[in-house]
């Protein structure tokens, strides 16, 4: 598998695709056109070398993937909604902002503060702080995994979970070195080491690692901790991420297997109009044919599909 440096994301009835700044979205809208909508983010820091510091691009690239994430979530939202009144741009944009707060504190809450404070019901049975911080890591994880199998059960989640599947088939086919066509990226794969879904469950296990071995007497200071590192936390599995994506090897796969499980749920099989929406949002910021010519000549390899 080679690395292309192409990666996205579903959003509602579409894909977003990035490849360095430039970005698109398609949508296919309510009559069944498919919309493609380009642009370029250069995201929160605009100085390259700070950009580029391990873990300090993993923390600019979650912050990033937020931004950018929400944002191409409210663009394919808008072919979906009852226009009531006209837009105004500078309230849609306050409106994105406070739903982007309310998300990160809600998932900070949630998956970060509830985990501790459901293991301080049990700190007078559990005089270990290690035991405690590994009660903690599992109460986490079994919130998470619970969270992620009950919102797949929603008509609409699947939805975006076929997206999802779609988005990383398109993937997987260019960097097989297969022509991005329907019937190609139908027989790939979608299931991939880049995905998000899998940087969620690394961050659920780092997690753990680092509150075993930051710990605290004061239970507030404990809590603000928790809710210190949570941009640490996310850049440290960010490099695991990002070498999962260029590495074959083998203990690096394995370590990868849990995320790649775990994507059978986040991601499903995509119709074949999902599939086209994909591609439009690959050709939109990406020449996939470039790439394969370049991949093919330095392999020696003519086929393609």
């Amino acid at each position: 598998m080679n690395y292309s440096g192409i990666g996205g994301q579903a959003v509602m009835e579409g894909v977003m695709m990035k490849k360095g700044d430039a970005y698109a979205v398609a949508v296919r809208k309510p009559n069944g056109e498919i919309t493609v909508e380009a642009s370029e983010y250069s995201g929160v820091i605009s100085n390259q070398t700070i950009k580029k510091l391990p873990v300090v691009r993993g923390i600019c690239s979650f912050l990033e993937s937020l931004t950018l994430g929400f944002r191409t979530l409210s663009y394919s939202a808008s072919f979906f909604e009852e226009e009531e009144e006209p837009a105004n741009p500078k309230k849609e944009d306050l409106l994105m902002k406070l739903t982007l707060a309310v998300s990160v504190a809600f998932a900070i809450g949630v998956f970060m503060l509830l985990p501790y404070g459901i293991s301080l019901l049990f700190r007078d049975m559990i005089a270990s702080r290690w035991l405690m911080a590994l009660l903690e890591g599992a109460l986490r994880l079994v919130i998470f995994l619970g969270y992620v199998a009950g919102i797949s059960r929603l008509s609409d989640i699947r939805r975006v979970y076929m997206y999802h599947g779609a988005e990383h088939k398109c993937i997987n086919c260019i960097e097989s070195g297969m022509d991005l066509t329907v019937a190609n990226v139908r027989k790939s794969s979608r299931l991939h080491k880049r995905c998000g879904t899998s940087f969620l469950l690394v961050v659920m296990f780092v997690s753990i690692l680092f509150f075993l071995f930051i710990q605290a007497d004061s239970p507030l200071l404990r809590l603000f901790l928790r809710v210190l590192f949570v941009p640490v936390i996310a850049g440290v599995s960010y490099e695991f991420i990002r070498l999962a994506g260029r590495s074959d090897n083998r203990f690096v796969n394995l370590i990868s297997a849990p995320g790649l499980l775990l994507q059978r749920i986040t991601t499903k099989e995509p119709e074949d109009a999902m599939i086209e929406v994909g591609i439009a949002s690959v050709e939109a910021v990406f020449d996939w044919r470039a790439y394969l010519r370049e991949m093919r000549s330095d392999t020696g390899k003519d086929g393609g599909a």
